[in-house]
């Protein structure tokens, strides 16, 4: 799921968990039974040396074919990356973990990579770590939109309303960013959907040899996780879904971008807090969380009508919903904190502007492309500019942090094609054998669609839930408890007998 300015890779995931509004019920159903690639088998991966540097050096890579379409498995094919770090102690070999990347969007190739710096020795010892780009991205076959710079703003991917509420400009964008889309997509990129994710992850379990696989999801991970779960149940060993998406069938990806109000909501209070203590030393900005909440909401409003140059910047001003853009960035980790302090003391007249840190245009076109493509064939949209003005109206009143743009129009109100399948609806129907772990102040997955996943796998999950803020909750914010349980499930299968909440750790 997300926003992020850091880099390339987490600035493109602003775009990644979007949206919100209503369509029709109709949009849900039961999951179809084992697609037709079931009819030919994988071939076996013949793995070699991956093509990035900066790789562990144990980690190897190969590139496996899979169907365009899945219901012509003998069809065309593209190709997807796929790679691996092996368990360290094959005497202790559990199975294959596959990680599941977020966005929708986002690759990864180099996830076995990033786990060996994060996981604990118990778990590296027994599961070979197997990464993949989603199809359609990175090293998979991937596609391109062909957007203009300006349609690669954040203040544009994530539709920000002008200032007094209008919708024109969103609306406009919409339009171009669905039509370019359309124009330079080809077949990957209207092939791309969640359900055909899930069938890929199937199709890389099949060529490992692997009769169930682990997995372990991150934010959009948690969803394609859940879909796969559901596709093929009596296929996965223990599956860990981290910062967990709402997967309300009648919505999906629309309610993730709506969730962004409740989600900064829950979360900034944390930055508040921390804004207004001693600690925060020369970027402390108020006496008082209710200062700096205050402040913010004031400085965003000035800047709407008076921005500041901002070099390097897409735009190059430090406008109001740049600024607001940049909130929601720094509430998925503590430690970017201190670059919002800097942004809102600069923003104040008390300090420099920092530098921009812009991620390029060729960095952001395939994330881009992978998530509308994601967004737009998932689920269908609702089409009626008067009825997004009147949900900003309303939004902006009750979530001012966020200014309306949760559930403001995506480029998937004006998607050429219905989805062609209504998603997943998820269900309790399966092994017991799912761990959710949360974080209670998650400004991009908030509490609340986790506690619907929850209801929704009925037995088959337990919710480890932490007393934490921010995105990613296991081996990531140090909460010794909820990392703990996921470790020991992952090791020796043993989850809590119930839900549990672990409590915050200083």
């Amino acid at each position: 799921m997300r926003i992020a300015h850091a880099t390339a890779t987490t600035a493109a995931a602003a775009l990644l968990t979007l949206l919100g509004t209503a369509p029709p019920a109709t949009a849900a159903t039961r999951p179809a039974g084992p697609p037709a690639t079931a009819t030919r088998p994988a071939a076996p991966i013949a793995w070699g040396g991956c093509p990035d540097s900066t790789a562990d050096t144990r980690q190897q890579c190969a590139t496996l074919a899979v169907p365009l379409d899945h219901a012509d498995p003998t069809g065309p094919q593209l190709d997807l990356a796929v790679s691996r770090i092996t368990a360290a102690r094959p005497d202790q070999r559990r199975g294959a973990l596959l990680i599941v990347p977020g966005g929708p969007g986002n690759p990864g190739l180099n996830g076995p990579t990033n786990a060996v710096r994060r996981l604990p020795r118990s778990v590296l010892d027994r599961y070979d770590l197997i990464g993949f780009d989603p199809r359609g991205v990175g090293r998979s076959s991937p596609v391109d939109c062909g957007l203009a710079h300006e349609d690669l703003s954040m203040t544009t991917l994530l539709p920000w309303p002008a200032p007094d509420g209008s919708v024109t400009g969103n609306l406009a964008a919409a339009r171009r960013i669905a039509a370019a889309c359309t124009r330079n997509g080809g077949p990957v990129l209207r092939s791309i959907s969640t359900r055909n994710e899930a069938r890929d992850m199937d199709r890389i379990r099949q060529a490992l040899g692997e009769r169930r696989i682990s997995a372990w999801g991150v934010s959009y991970g948690t969803y394609a996780g859940a879909v796969y779960a559901t596709m093929y149940p009596d296929r996965t060993d223990r599956i860990v879904l981290d910062s967990n998406d709402d997967p309300d069938p009648r919505r999906v990806e629309r309610g993730w971008l709506a969730a962004y109000a409740t989600g900064a909501e829950d979360r900034f209070p944390d930055f508040a807090a921390w804004a207004s203590a001693p600690a925060a030393g020369d970027q402390r900005l108020a006496d008082t969380p209710q200062q700096v909440r205050d402040l913010f909401l004031r400085l965003a409003a000035r800047l709407d009508t008076a921005p500041l140059p901002w070099p390097g910047a897409n735009p190059a001003r430090l406008d109001g919903n740049a600024l607001r853009a940049a909130m929601l960035d720094t509430l998925y980790d503590d430690a970017r904190f201190p670059r919002l302090a800097r942004l809102m003391l600069a923003a104040d007249g008390r300090a420099e502007l920092p530098p921009a840190a812009t991620p390029p245009d060729a960095a952001m076109q395939n994330t881009v492309a992978a998530s509308a493509a994601t967004m737009c064939n998932d689920v269908r949209w609702p089409r009626s500019a008067d009825g997004y003005a009147r949900a900003v109206a309303a939004d902006r009143t009750a979530h001012p942090l966020t200014a309306g743009m949760p559930v403001n129009v995506m480029p998937c109100a004006f998607w050429p094609t219905d989805p062609a399948e209504p998603p997943t609806r998820i269900t309790p129907d399966g092994p017991s054998n799912i761990l959710m772990v949360q974080n209670l102040r998650d400004p991009a997955t908030p509490y609340a669609g986790a506690l619907r996943l929850r209801a929704a796998l009925g037995d088959r999950a337990r919710l480890a839930s932490v007393d934490s803020g921010g995105h990613d909750a296991y081996a990531a914010h140090g909460n010794a408890c909820g990392d703990q349980l996921v470790t020991r499930f992952l090791v020796d299968g043993r989850r809590p007998a119930h839900d549990t909440l672990c409590p915050a750790e200083h």
